[in-house]
């Protein structure tokens, strides 16, 4: 019998999930996303050469591996088969490894249309969506109008369900919001090239992964985005559109929860953000362009530039909790190299009337209040041993440790895939 490791981000997102789940696949059977969608970007720096995944698992440069997307993710046809060609034209046999679940909703162009009128009639209130489509796509889903993947193969008629919908949403932007209507037969023709691609690589992964899981080995769940970034636990309304936390491993994939054996948390040892919304700990001082400069601090999905701050610690313990993570992962140690002091958000100075909420005005009304400790100025960058590390880098580590009441086994130390310290004998 197999185990089920969920890898989760613990912040706002780009903690560095797409690293060390592609550290972790080396010894995994399997590799599984189970939520979000193309407005996600998980980033693989092997041998110099950079490739960025947007909904193709990360272990799909790994050999050996089965590489599925769940019935959790929405797929946009378009992006999924750019993303495939991409990679095939780099010689990784993406069909070879990859499954997808007949299950998953698509997302359409009238998603896109939406989602950005609505942000531009939004103006100063907009969220910051990626523009992607994701908000609107997901809508449809509970709505139960989505076409999904497999209603272009089980005999229905695809196109009037995708006509009947282009109506309503073109009826939408078009006297709502005064926007141009979508082309819903250029819609039709992408999806009839992608359902040929797709198709004899469609399957019931909820059944696949249970059999992965009982007769072959170690079936690893990859999440998107950040446990922030929760439409029910995150900094709502500046959120995602699904939920990151590790419980919908469980129904983005079709595994029962009593099967999920470890929650490893992916952390950065500063924080980010991009987009809207309230962020404590953000800096505006040349401590927050140092991070955003040495760190290379721009969106993979949209190239937007992010928002630095030092580590929360707090919401860091919000986010270990709905998680119940076990074990963190600490990336871009490296970044901190050169600071005369770090510090760390440990508590919230807050409103005595104000209810004590992660939600986005509650913590937009937050002080934070900041433990210090002395930097290093010796490198860290492709260290690969912990006694390596400067003292001061190890007392930090330490300290989080203690604060967090959890043990952080792995360490990145730079973008490339080696870059890394390894703290557990077995990590699986």
């Amino acid at each position: 019998m197999g185990k089920c490791i969920v890898v989760v981000g613990t912040q706002w997102g780009d903690e560095g999930k797409g690293k060390v789940v592609d550290l972790l696949a080396r010894d995994a059977h399997a590799i599984v996303r189970f939520q979000g969608g193309h407005n996600a970007g998980h980033t693989l720096v092997v041998g110099g050469k950079k490739t960025v995944l947007h909904l193709i698992p990360s272990g799909i440069l790994q050999p050996n591996t089965v590489n599925v997307i769940g019935n959790g993710v929405i797929v946009s046809p378009e992006a999924l088969l750019h993303e495939w060609e991409e990679l095939e034209a780099d010689g990784v046999p993406v069909a070879e490894r990859l499954h997808i679940s007949l299950d998953c909703p698509l997302i359409l162009s009238c998603h896109i249309a939406l989602d950005v009128a609505r942000e531009h009639a939004s103006g100063d209130k907009k969220i910051g969506t990626t523009g992607r489509g994701i908000g609107p796509a997901y809508e449809d889903k509970v709505a139960r109008r989505s076409l999904r993947i497999v209603d272009l193969f089980s005999g229905c008629d695809w196109e009037e369900k995708l006509r009947s919908l282009y109506d309503y949403h073109n009826f939408v932007l078009t006297r709502y919001h005064q926007a141009e209507p979508v082309d819903v037969d250029e819609q039709a023709r992408s999806i009839e090239k992608f359902a040929r691609k797709v198709e004899p690589r469609t399957c019931n992964t909820s059944q696949l992964i249970n059999e992965l899981r009982r007769d072959i080995g170690t079936v690893l769940f990859e999440g998107a985005q950040g446990a922030m970034l929760d439409i029910d636990l995150g900094t709502y309304p500046y959120v995602t559109s699904s939920n990151t936390v590790a419980g919908s491993a469980a129904s983005g994939c079709g595994i029962g929860p009593l099967y999920i054996d470890d929650v490893f948390g992916i952390v950065k040892a500063y924080t980010t953000r991009v987009g809207a919304g309230p962020f404590p700990t953000e800096l505006f001082d040349e401590n927050g362009r140092y991070l955003c400069e040495r760190g290379v601090e721009f969106g993979s999905t949209t190239g937007r530039p992010r928002r630095s701050g030092w580590l929360d610690a707090v919401a860091l313990t919000h986010a270990i909790r709905a998680n119940s993570v076990s074990m963190l992962c600490l990336t871009k140690l490296d970044v901190l190299d050169g600071l005369p002091s770090v510090k760390f958000c440990v508590d919230y100075d807050t409103r005595a009337d104000h209810p004590n909420s992660f939600s986005g005005d509650a913590l937009s009304s937050v002080t934070p209040c900041y433990e210090e400790l002395p930097g290093w100025s010796e490198p860290t960058a492709g260290l690969t041993e912990f006694e390596q590390l400067p003292d001061n880098a190890q007392c930090y580590i330490a300290r989080l440790e203690e604060v967090l009441g959890i043990p952080i086994g792995i360490i990145s130390t730079g973008s490339e895939r080696d870059a890394v310290i390894v703290r557990r004998e077995s990590l699986l």
